[in-house]
């Protein structure tokens, strides 16, 4: 004996409710759909009631996130690291991949759509075939120096030359929680090196002169304020 539930629930949580909403799911043999427009999670159902619970095959298709822009202080907040991988911040890492590419960038940090953790995701290749998801990433060494223009999807529209280190070696753990390290070079180095800086609440403009952060954030505000 099955009864049909279907509709629309709106939650307001952060990462850590996922598990809250998959128990309350538990019991049905259920397909959805969790949106994150913002601060909110929204779940469109259609669920089929069983006598007996049991546990799906999740499937978890997520929204783009929104991607906060310059000069939003909330990007000036430091993440904290993240203390367990668990399946919610693995479909974290996917949304923010989903996102990244959308965009299109080459990398997105947690900060950058208003989540406090730890995460960051990237791929510098050509086809866009080499995701990078690194947690909790610590820049262990750093040699050479390199100018690149530097843009950004929280600053779109501007790019600006920067110096960094061209080689690197970070730690870190991959999207399944095992630990990693890598020797980074060239574009993917500066990439590691722009999404930690927004880890920890710094952005390419703060490389510049104050006179050129003043004129792109004077622009910037410009055009949010047409939107």
């Amino acid at each position: 004996m099955a009864s049909c539930i279907s509709g629309e629930i709106t939650y307001s949580c952060t990462t850590a409710n996922f598990l809250t909403i998959k128990e309350f799911f538990r019991p049905f043999a259920i397909q959805y759909f969790i949106v994150w427009p913002g601060n909110g999670l929204r779940i469109m159902c259609c669920a089929f009631a069983t006598s007996q619970p049991m546990i799906p095959k999740e499937e978890i298709f997520v929204d783009l996130l929104t991607i906060l822009e310059f000069p939003d202080p909330r990007l000036r907040l430091k993440a904290e690291p993240v203390y367990n991988v668990t399946g919610e911040v693995t479909s974290l890492c996917d949304a923010m991949l989903k996102t990244m590419y959308q965009a299109p960038g080459i990398g997105l940090a947690a900060t950058q759509v208003n989540i406090q953790k730890r995460i960051l995701v990237c791929d510098v290749s050509e086809d866009k075939s080499k995701p990078l998801v690194l947690i909790n990433p610590e820049i262990e060494t750093a040699t050479g120096d390199v100018e690149t223009q530097e843009g950004c999807l929280s600053v779109p529209g501007f790019y600006e030359p920067v110096n960094r280190p061209d080689t690197i070696t970070v730690t870190a753990l991959d999207r399944t929680g095992e630990p990693l390290s890598i020797e980074a070079e060239g574009l993917l180095a500066v990439c590691i090196q722009h999404e930690v800086d927004h880890l920890d609440g710094r952005l390419f403009v703060d490389y510049l002169s104050s006179t050129k952060r003043q004129m792109i954030r004077k622009k910037l505000l410009k055009l949010q304020k047409q939107r």
